[in-house]
């Protein structure tokens, strides 16, 4: 017996909580982690291993939050016309981009001069929605869209060669379509453009989000979806180790053996994410489609937890910046620091060099958690009793 689409499918809404509360691992670290900003906790030459899994392990939050917003469009255009989707997909998608120019920006920084507009991941969803709304509006069919989305998560590591040759110098447009990494842009003397996330690869995923739709669509049950899940996911990971091995395409960096076995597997699965390679979104995205199957039937207290905030999730986004950034503030003052010292860097309230040790990292996480979780719960229940506001819909 089939499904019904008007009943939210609960695996999604899992997973994507769960890699909520993973990305505010991630965040929490960049606050409050002695060693925060000062080297790249997957530096095998300077890490340890509590630390390289403390940020490996969020490297999965935005390739399968990406994938899982493609995947809800496509529900979406069960209970819409093509028309009505476009313009909703392509409105919310304007919304974001402005939401991480102006409420995130803020969040991060604390700072009302703005002093750099950020190309996060809010950014690229927005950016990817844009894209996927004009398509919808243009009619472009199911497999034209999914064809897309395979043609760019698997080819788009062929620009890599065109960076690596000599000489090669790349600019903005070409940070914003396929580097990024980090790369700052100035406007003005006070005020910059922070590229992280270029948005060609994660469309990519976004459209096989799109794709991936159908499989929770009443035309296949419980039993078969998992079945053709499983089979997907074991199908992509095989792909990734056999291809990962080769050293031959998919990631600028070659893995390599180290001073021991748990190095050497760390190598193996440090992957580049700014932008996302395509080695880093088979590991990521097939550990997706097997937790998608496992978690479909999951009932217990931290699924109801996950599914809280997977339902409340870029209300949750917004929220989780913003409490990191106040507990971070509270234990900047608390260390006796003026305000003035707080306000002379572009993240104010936050001192390079200071902070906490991994065991304290985890114990902001988990409060961190625990007073967003009431907090989202209110927030769902008041969603679902006022459905009829059409403005719920883009939070």
């Amino acid at each position: 017996m089939t499904e019904k689409l008007t009943k939210r499918i609960e695996s999604i809404d899992r997973l994507r909580g769960i890699v909520m509360m993973l990305m505010a691992l991630d965040h929490v670290r960049d606050y409050f982690y002695i060693g925060a900003n000062t080297a790249d906790p997957l530096d095998l030459e300077t890490t340890f291993p509590m630390l390289f899994f403390t940020r490996w392990i969020t490297h999965f939050c935005a390739p399968i939050f990406v994938l899982l917003s493609g995947t809800s469009i496509y529900l979406q255009s069960k209970r819409k016309t093509p028309k009505q989707l476009g313009l909703f997909v392509l409105t919310r998608g304007c919304w974001l981009i402005v939401a991480e120019w102006t409420i995130v920006a803020f969040g991060w920084t604390f700072n009302p001069g703005f002093p750099f507009v950020p190309f996060q991941v809010i950014w690229a969803i927005g950016i990817s929605m844009v894209i996927l709304g004009l398509l919808l509006l243009m009619r472009v069919s199911y497999p034209m869209l999914l064809g897309l989305g395979i043609v760019v998560v698997f080819g788009h590591n062929m620009l890599d060669s065109i960076e690596q040759a000599p000489g090669f110098e790349p600019n903005f447009w070409w940070d914003v379509l396929h580097h990024g990494r980090f790369e700052q842009y100035m406007i003005t003397e006070n005020h910059s453009v922070l590229l992280i996330y270029p948005f060609v690869p994660w469309t990519g995923i976004m459209l096989l989000g799109y794709g991936l739709g159908v499989f929770f669509t009443p035309a296949y049950s419980a039993a078969l979806r998992a079945k053709i899940l499983l089979t997907m996911g074991a199908v992509l990971f095989l792909f990734f180790v056999a291809l990962r091995y080769s050293n031959m395409y998919g990631d600028p960096a070659d893995w390599s053996s180290q001073k021991n076995i748990l190095f050497t597997l760390f190598s193996f699965v440090n992957l580049q994410k700014y932008p996302p390679s395509l080695l880093y979104s088979c590991l990521t995205l097939s550990v997706a489609l097997l937790l998608l199957v496992w978690l479909e039937k999951m009932q217990n207290r931290f699924s109801t937890i996950a599914t809280v905030f997977g339902r409340t999730a870029f209300f949750y986004y917004i929220l989780h910046l913003y409490v990191i950034h106040t507990l971070a503030t509270l234990v900047f003052f608390a260390r006796g620091h003026s305000f003035a010292e707080g306000t002379n860097s572009a993240f104010r309230f936050v001192v390079t060099g200071e902070g906490f040790e991994l065991a304290g990292v985890y114990a902001v996480w988990a409060l961190v958690l625990v007073v967003l979780y009431p907090i989202c719960k209110w927030y769902d229940g008041y969603k679902q009793q006022h459905k009829e506001k059409w403005w719920l819909s883009y939070l």
